[in-house]
């Protein structure tokens, strides 16, 4: 592997200094124009699609963009709608701090701007999730107006046209990225631009595998001249992944109701409601004896396979334990968690807490065994 940052001057070659029309003359035949978020183009629309496209790719976040922008086609209806309501419709997305951060910034525009999204990148970057690229892609696609992105896909292109060494997240490499991101932006067709750099990275300049022979920019790319493309941007070494276990209690009563706690508003799944997480080494026995469940109002318990998920430093065992009761405790004090229909709530949930609760309705008295797991 490459070490050390290489100079991010623009390349000798005449080519290079042809970047930015040779990539628009592409995108001109091959871009992508039917994405829904380029449809119906408004500063709040672009907002919400960049944000969900966060480490997220365009196939997943489509459908839910979609749905979203049907319950909340604007952004009033999105600061005036329950935090839960717009964690429910994020649900599967992932990094849900992202959710979070978009329904205070609704707040904010909305009281604050008298619901009008700012047009100054300085102004963007002070609302909560809007960092110096999602506010520069809001800038270029909602106003057209010259703004430098610097996302997944503009920093491999970038990386690779000029070969800058270094680990994609260093300081130095990011500060080399983004002085090239600025010098290449055009004045013109900021829109297009923008779209056009995401898409050649999307498209043509992939991670792994990457299609040069297809790619407008190849005459210029040095990664390409000396035979490297692979090896750029440079990635930091894998960590090795701790494994995490937790038991996660699944209480169903005789109507098919399911009780969900709500988490912490920070953290792991923030905000969201969840099947009640305990250490992996509690008892069904201790549990049931906290939650003041007698042993007479256990109808069944069924200890289910575990479900593994993954975060981005480290593994969860999700160990599930199936409980139906005769009736539900009283003793459950009312703001510490929820009895909900499985199949029909309005509550955000992680994968794994959707998962736990799907399966309730796939279990029969038959497979539950009363058993201490």
């Amino acid at each position: 592997m490459p070490t050390g940052l290489q100079s991010p001057a623009i390349a000798t070659d005449a080519d290079a200094h042809c970047f930015a029309p040779r990539l628009l003359a592409w995108w001109d035949v091959y871009g992508r124009k039917d994405l829904p978020w380029q449809q119906d183009r408004t500063p709040y629309r672009v907002w919400v699609s960049e944000v969900m496209l966060q480490q997220t790719q365009v196939g997943i976040v489509t459908a839910y963009f979609e749905r979203f922008m049907a319950q909340f086609p604007n952004v009033l209806a999105l600061a005036n709608a329950p935090l839960d309501h717009v964690l429910h419709l994020w649900s599967g997305l992932g990094y849900y701090a992202r959710a979070r951060n978009l329904h205070r910034t609704a707040e904010i525009v909305a009281n604050e701007y008298d619901g009008v999204f700012p047009d100054d990148p300085q102004t963007l970057m002070a609302l909560p999730g809007i960092g110096r690229s999602t506010a520069a892609a809001i800038v270029a696609q909602a106003y057209d107006r010259p703004a430098a992105i610097l996302d997944a896909n503009a920093k491999r292109v970038l990386a690779r046209q000029h070969r800058v060494g270094g680990v994609a997240t260093a300081a130095a490499t990011v500060k080399a990225l983004w002085r090239l991101a600025q010098l290449h932006t055009p004045p013109h067709r900021a829109a297009d631009y923008t779209q056009a750099i995401m898409d050649l990275g999307a498209m043509i300049c992939l991670r792994r595998q990457p299609r040069c022979a297809a790619c407008p920019v190849d005459a210029s790319c040095q990664a390409h001249a000396a035979g490297e493309t692979e090896r750029y941007p440079e990635r930091a070494e894998r960590r090795h992944r701790r494994l995490q276990k937790r038991r996660f209690f699944v209480l169903t009563d005789a109507g098919g109701a399911c009780f969900v706690e709500k988490r912490p508003a920070h953290g792991i799944w923030g905000g969201l409601w969840s099947p009640p997480e305990r250490d992996a080494d509690l008892s069904v026995e201790a549990f049931l004896a906290a939650f003041g469940i007698a042993e007479q109002d256990v109808q069944q318990v069924h200890v289910a396979p575990v479900i593994r998920h993954g975060f981005t430093h480290y593994d969860l065992d999700a160990i599930p334990i199936y409980v139906r009761l005769r009736k539900r405790p009283g003793e459950v004090r009312e703001g510490d968690g929820a009895w909900i229909d499985p199949a029909n709530h309005l509550l955000g949930l992680s994968a794994v807490a959707a998962k736990l609760l799907a399966a309730t309705r796939h279990l029969s008295c038959k497979e539950m065994l009363v058993h201490e797991p």
